[in-house]
């Protein structure tokens, strides 16, 4: 059966292949099995979004690519993740640093916390400058000012002087998309870049996200929940629920017609200009326990179109496309339907 990686794209090889990586959490409550099979790949210059509700593995996906997630608890169990075809998951820990940051680099959700408060943002930039590039104190310096400028941090040469506490929440994710430059990597994992920040600041954030991908061709994972951001900026996009993909497409595809009634109902629980005045849709109960994920399909306690069937056996992808996949046993009429 075809997994959902499995995707064609207008692009060329992928950068970063993520193939059935499964991680589990050993807790003194019982196993979480946090990821359950992830596939995705991005190419240069691609936008792909990661999409799905809160606990769905975005992030852990994202964490066991950099090889940064805490173990114990954290265990990846199986998979592979694989740049420019290297797998790096059995890869020696020396080999996964050189990987990190000068290959994959990542914005983290919270500027603030990622951010050592303790050392001006200037010096937590020519740091990684000074060990990875061998640079002098004051070359890394005039780096550091040149990427805060890059970023468009305003008087970045007094700036780079400044602790975290004193950048406003823009700011500070602006510094931390100046850090996560500083090695020129040619995939950058965006770790819902735009949390926490109000409207007009997340459109710029993710403007200079996109002018930046351009310039230097990168491939770029933006993780999120937010699909008007997905709307604007992805190429494809794959859904997750309770650590699984369950639906891939180019975002035009998502968007007019989703495959999975996940997916389907994410979109219905949009506001629009039409439902003034209305009660938004939302999606019954909430996602389930990584401790005691349903049997079946996951999404089925919650899911409209679920049959008996659905509680019992694990949809396999179904191609609806070429370029497309739903892990739905009806995704074909869920898109007929749309």
């Amino acid at each position: 059966m075809e997994p959902l990686s499995e995707v064609g794209n207008r692009y060329a090889e992928p950068l970063l292949e993520v193939e059935d990586l499964r991680v589990e959490f050993r807790t003194r409550d019982g196993v979480a099995r946090v990821l359950n099979g992830v596939s995705y790949h991005v190419s240069a210059g691609e936008t792909l979004a990661v999409l799905g509700e809160s606990g769905s593995g975005k992030s852990v996906t994202a964490q066991a690519v950099m090889g940064i997630l805490d173990t114990p608890p954290a265990f990846v169990t199986g998979g592979s993740v694989r740049f420019h075809g290297e797998e790096l998951l059995r890869a020696k820990p020396e080999r996964r640093r050189a990987v990190r940051a000068e290959g994959i680099a990542m914005i983290f959700q919270d500027a603030l916390s990622a951010l050592n408060p303790v050392f001006t943002v200037g010096f937590q930039i020519e740091e990684q400058l000074r060990v990875r590039r061998g640079m002098s104190r004051a070359d890394a310096r005039t780096r550091a000012v040149e990427l805060l400028d890059l970023v468009r941090i305003p008087h970045a040469r007094q700036r780079v002087r400044d602790y975290p506490h004193q950048f406003s929440g823009g700011m500070r994710q602006r510094a931390m998309i100046a850090m996560s430059l500083a090695l020129d990597p040619e995939v950058l994992i965006a770790d819902e870049p735009t949390t926490a920040l109000d409207v007009t600041v997340q459109a710029q954030i993710m403007d200079l996200l996109a002018e930046i991908q351009r310039e230097r061709d990168m491939g770029l994972v933006l993780i999120t929940h937010d699909l008007g951001v997905v709307a604007e900026v992805a190429d494809r996009i794959v859904v997750m629920y309770a650590g699984r993909i369950v639906e891939q497409a180019d975002a035009y595809s998502l968007f007019r017609a989703p495959g999975h009634p996940y997916t389907a109902a994410l979109m219905r629980s949009l506001p629009h200009l039409e439902s003034k005045g209305t009660r938004l849709d939302t999606i019954k109960g909430l996602p389930p326990s990584l401790l005691r994920i349903p049997s079946g399909c996951p999404f089925h306690p919650r899911c409209p179109r679920a049959e008996s069937l659905c509680a019992t056996e694990i949809p396999p992808p179904v191609a609806l496309e070429p370029d497309r996949l739903s892990a739905c046993h009806f995704a074909a009429e869920v898109v007929g339907r749309g």
